[in-house]
């Protein structure tokens, strides 16, 4: 009786077993917001339960670098801009883009029309307010590309390190400032000033835009058939997810309100960023295109004597998890 009652026990724990989802943890760029609608809409929905993985989500912050926390083990999968996954690649870490969700890039320079300021070229003798912990990158490949000095004076800019919020611009400390279309532009509007106020310099209309928010892997794990496969489930339902929050902007906004455990951000603010970041995945599957990835290396490498990247990076994307995930 004694091995008829092992064996069922024994039976029952295998079962279990068997039914047990796959644990991922996801690391995001930055904070709690609609810049990460999908992966939030597809762990509320239940994609990623129906596709028999248990997701957890681990928000971002200015202390948070995803690049460390995967080199740490702290995560299998982050969302990050190529330029960053590109310099950490040719740094020594090895991290490969497995699925890019954002087709095109967000970024801009968002100007005060009395700077004056209505081209490029009247950017000489200016300052203005640049991102770095890695969100340089794109700035200087651009001014670089204009020939445009980044150590002031009057032929060229100075260059204000700027924090994550729109201050410099507000309190007239720099001509121009970096803001995503997504978040902090719609943050200068709600500050009260007018579009007509404002001059906008999109890097993808200045023919400078890198690729941002792509899915990224440490390439040690692509070795294994089983990882691939976890991926291929993990970017298939995070892309039902995407695809969700595009066409639900308000309840897209309400799961980032109800996931946000700072309580920082308001309602209005995200449904006016899921709008903006919807622009930005409409027409992606998650595939890397990739003439997309070629532009940004070009880009990147565009830097004169201080390139982002020195030469081409050689296995720093594969289609495999999106090829098995069926979204070739």
């Amino acid at each position: 009786m004694k091995k008829l009652i092992a064996g069922v026990a024994a039976s029952l724990t295998m079962a279990g077993a068997a039914w047990a989802n796959e644990d991922v943890t996801l690391q995001l760029k930055w904070v709690t917001q609609a810049q990460f609608a999908g992966y939030y809409v597809a762990l509320d929905k239940g994609f990623y339960e129906d596709a028999g993985l248990d997701v957890t989500i681990k928000p971002g912050g200015p202390d948070i670098g995803p690049e460390q926390v995967i080199a740490g083990g702290g995560a299998d999968v982050i969302v990050d801009w190529m330029p960053a996954a590109l310099a950490a690649r040719e740094k020594g870490l090895p991290l490969v883009n497995i699925a890019q969700p954002f087709k095109k890039s967000g970024m801009m320079l968002t100007c005060l029309k009395e700077s004056g300021i209505k081209t490029p070229e009247d950017f000489p003798g200016h300052t203005l307010g640049v991102w770095f912990f890695g969100n340089e990158y794109p700035f200087l490949s651009w001014m670089n590309h204009l020939g445009i000095s980044t150590e002031g004076g009057d032929d060229g800019v100075t260059v204000l390190k700027q924090g994550f919020n729109v201050d410099p611009l507000l309190q007239k400390q720099a001509a121009c400032i970096s803001t995503m279309t997504y978040n902090e532009y719609l943050q200068v509007l709600e500050a009260g000033i007018q579009p007509d106020q404002l001059v906008t310099f999109k890097y993808e209309d200045e023919g400078v835009a890198t690729l941002e928010d792509g899915l990224y892997v440490l390439e040690e794990n692509l070795k294994d058939p089983a990882f691939v496969d976890k991926m291929a489930k993990f970017v298939k339902a995070s892309m039902e997810g995407w695809k969700y929050a595009e066409e639900h902007p308000k309840e897209a906004a309400q799961i980032i309100l109800d996931n946000d455990e700072t309580g920082a951000q308001t309602m209005e603010h995200q449904e006016g960023m899921m709008e903006e970041v919807a622009k930005l995945t409409a027409g992606s599957n998650g595939t890397l295109d990739p003439a997309d990835y070629e532009r940004t290396v070009d880009v990147l490498m565009s830097g004169g004597s201080d390139p982002v990247i020195t030469k081409k990076p050689e296995g720093a994307w594969t289609h495999e998890v999106t090829d098995k995930a069926g979204l070739e």
